[in-house]
């Protein structure tokens, strides 16, 4: 958003048309003095707005530009790496699994080519692509030839010439057909309605104060004005830019914690989150993933297992994978003399990936993948010393090697080979009657220091789910390791059985869902959320895109594939549980932080500005003026200007909190009345002892009304004794420079264009000590409200 586009917003919201339509007033009867006045209100409360939100958003750009979504595109002849913002109609683009695909293309070449356009055209399996002419007619969902903005690559490799991008994009047009925005957080929900509970009161209010006032013979135009005020005075005009520099603040110091947030209202979520459901690999373990042996089917190391994975590992290009990095680093082969003839890359389903290498007259096939899935295309194995024998003799022994080393935590994968005749290409139809090789086990070490993360995650409030591929022998193992004792486990196959209702009363039960198909991610996230949670999923991978966009809070890792990132809410700079961590305590300062503005608006400015409702019904002069009111309002609303750097008490992020408008309105009922209470006794004060002429009544209120709202926020800021808790240190100044400038307002030339005087000593003592006793008794009410109402 531009400069003048942000500036021109400050002046759209309804507070800000309602206080220019009292300025159109004053200005047509004439009142020069009271059309300047709410004009230099308005753009001082514009300015502080647009100041705060400007200085916001450019600190979340440079921030969002640390996660920026990339492509590879031709340029000058050469791959270059580009945002994808860059990338223009023209331009060939060079695609791989877990690319995004960057604009509305037309595939130029392509190898075993499969997108997911479950975001487009509703499929839910990946569509086969490949190069072609087809009618111009033909529908979207049987367009193999082309490739559209929005989806993403789930395997193979393609290059393809970009035709249309954003708007004129397949996504773009329906972009704008329905101008879509993206769904509502919880935290947005809470402002809406929270938003409405104010609108509700401050109209009721207003039409009666108006009415009362006019059957009361007072001037109709005074009247309209003092409603008009009394509504700006009711309404926290400033909490959406408080909101917005809240959050952006929060945002700032959570990246500080290598934590980035892409949407700001995120934020909230990511505080309030009580389940948080991650794969294992790189987030319980190192997700370095190192090789422990190569056996054959006795279980003896066997040199050939390791070198035919590592012929398969070094040639496969369809899918980067920390495993082939393992395989490749572990140890060197000289493989000068093969040559690379194709491929047919991993993909989700098969979950293996097959290379087709020669050697001088032999071609050979060598496919590597999860062990069930490699045997379940062999027909024989290699057994001691070469001889070949049917896969069933030996299956009974494998199956055996494998769940001892699953016990372990130990990864096993299968290798496989073919030999193939007299061909230079393969497919997937290939992948069978092959010989089983051997068992190729692996390992990824826990975390240092795993199991104390998880135990301050649960000091959080957040329980810790593992969502895994994985057996549930490892699953179990690791799980463990990590501090679980007896974990609950659900498996793929046992869940593809469960209804949905029986899911809802099992999931909150299940520390680790095993064996779990990319599809059923989605369904674990909405069941948990169905039951009352706030979902957190933290993946990187192509097949987590439909779970981080069904969770709350979306959480990826900055080199997480492109889809990951892009459906992600939040981007991990680590993908580490320390870092979610203090992102967590973060989320829920800011969060508290902004908690605090709605506190002080439904308190004392709510019973100041009901008082004065109340005053103006039996007072034969209206309390305050309209401008003066105004004035009030834009004074107690400077010190929480503030608030997003105010310290946060431990025991606020301790726990997760989320929107709570009842208890809102009760924090609002019991404050607002003790505030009145007070203003009362104020009115009383003034008119019965001090015997305050108009003038010194509307300025003794004045003071009394911006020092006690400003003060009492050093009180509601905190559930702990005022003394033992420390604000901020520019909330504490900005409370101080207002407080001192109240006190001297009235005495400069200015006080005289808004009808304030100069008030006596004992005027001011007396408001002092009606100031001193409303805080102590707000503080003694805190003590109590909090004890019988919990949040």
């Amino acid at each position: 958003m531009d400069a003048l586009t942000l500036l021109l917003a400050q002046f759209k919201s309804p507070i800000i048309l309602i206080l220019l339509f009292a300025m159109g007033v004053s200005f047509f009867l004439g009142d020069r003095a009271d059309t300047l006045i709410i004009l230099t209100i308005i753009l001082i409360s514009g300015l502080l707005g647009f100041w705060q939100e400007l200085g916001a958003t450019n600190a979340v750009e440079k921030l969002l530009a640390i996660v920026q979504i990339k492509a590879v595109a031709m340029r000058d002849g050469r791959p270059k790496e580009i945002p994808v913002e860059e990338i223009v109609p023209g331009d060939i683009v060079i695609l791989k699994a877990g690319d995004g695909i960057p604009g509305d293309c037309l595939i130029i070449d392509s190898k075993y080519l499969f997108v997911d356009e479950a975001s487009l055209t509703g499929e839910t399996y990946p569509v086969d692509k490949e190069p072609g002419v087809l009618p111009a007619e033909t529908p979207l969902n049987h367009r193999t030839n082309s490739l559209f903005m929005g989806t993403h690559v789930v395997s193979g490799t393609a290059n393809a010439v970009v035709v249309h991008t954003g708007t004129e994009s397949e996504f773009g047009k329906i972009f704008r057909q329905l101008k879509l925005r993206p769904a509502e957080t919880e935290f947005e929900t809470g402002v809406r309605r929270f938003g409405y509970f104010l609108m509700e009161i401050t109209l009721l209010l207003v039409i009666a104060i108006f009415a009362f006032n006019v059957y009361l013979a007072r001037p109709v135009l005074d009247s309209f004005l003092f409603s008009l005020a009394l509504a700006v005075g009711l309404t926290p005009q400033l909490l959406p830019a408080i909101i917005s520099v809240n959050l952006a603040h929060g945002a700032k110091r959570m990246a500080q914690a290598r934590v980035i947030i892409k949407r700001l209202a995120s934020i909230e979520n990511f505080g309030s989150m009580n389940v948080l459901c991650s794969d294992k690999t790189g987030t319980l373990t190192e997700g370095k993933v190192q090789v422990h042996s190569a056996l054959d089917v006795k279980g003896s190391e066997d040199e050939r297992v390791l070198f035919y994975a590592y012929l398969n590992a070094f040639y496969e290009t369809g899918l980067v994978n920390p495993i082939d990095e393992a395989i490749r680093n572990h140890r060197q082969f000289d493989i000068s003399g093969y040559r690379k003839l194709d491929e047919v890359p991993y993909d989700f389903l098969r979950k293996r990936v097959s290379i087709l290498v020669s050697k001088g007259d032999t071609n050979l096939m060598v496919t590597k993948g999860a062990l069930l899935n490699v045997l379940d295309v062999c027909s024989s194995a290699e057994a001691h010393e070469g001889n070949i024998v049917d896969i069933t003799a030996v299956q009974e022994q494998i199956q055996q090697q494998f769940e001892e080393f699953s016990h372990k935590g130990f990864r096993t994968l299968g290798v496989a080979y073919k030999n193939i005749i007299s061909k230079s290409q393969i497919t997937k139809d290939y992948e069978t009657d092959m010989v089983f090789l051997g068992l190729f086990v692996l390992y990824d070490p826990l975390k240092h220091g795993i199991v104390e993360t998880i135990s301050r995650l649960k000091h959080l409030g957040v329980s810790l789910k593992v969502v895994t591929g994985d057996n549930e022998l490892v699953a179990a193992d690791v799980s463990q390791r990590v501090g679980v004792s007896n974990p609950q486990i659900l498996t793929g196959p046992d869940l593809h059985w469960l209804s949905d209702e029986a899911l809802f009363k099992q999931v909150n039960e299940v520390d680790v869902f095993a064996e779990i198909e990319p599809s059923q991610k989605e369904r674990i996230i909405l069941a948990l959320r169905k039951t009352g949670n706030v979902v957190g999923y933290l993946g990187d991978g192509i097949n987590d895109a439909s779970a981080l966009h069904a969770a709350d809070v979306g959480i990826s890792v900055d080199n997480a594939v492109d889809v990951a990132k892009e459906a992600a809410d939040i981007v991990l700079l680590e993908k580490d549980l320390n870092v979610l961590v203090q992102g967590v305590r973060e989320g829920r300062a800011t969060f508290a932080n902004t908690l605090k503005y709605v506190f002080m608006a439904t308190s004392a400015n709510f019973g100041n500005m009901f008082s004065m409702a109340g005053a103006s019904l039996f007072l034969p002069f209206l309390p305050l003026l309209p401008k003066q009111i105004l004035l009030t309002n834009l004074m107690t609303d400077f010190p929480e200007m503030t608030i997003a750097t105010d310290s946060v008490d431990s025991e606020m992020v301790d726990q997760p909190r989320r929107w709570d408008i009842k208890f809102i309105k009760n924090f609002m009922i019991v404050f607002g009345i003790l505030s009145s209470v007070f203003d009362y006794l104020t009115f009383g004060a003034l008119l019965l002892f001090l015997n305050a002429t108009v003038d010194q009544f509307r300025t003794g209120w004045f003071v009394e009304s911006v020092i006690s709202a400003s003060l009492v926020v050093l009180v509601i800021r905190s559930r702990r004794p005022f003394f033992k808790s420390m604000p901020g240190k520019y909330l504490l100044l900005a409370t101080l420079l207002v407080v001192c400038g109240t006190l001297i307002f009235p005495f400069t030339p200015l006080s005289k264009l808004f009808g304030f005087s100069p008030l006596p000593i004992s005027f001011l003592l007396l408001i002092g000590i009606i100031v001193a006793c409303y805080v102590l008794s707000t503080e003694m009410a805190k003590s109590v409200f909090y004890k019988r109402v919990k949040f």
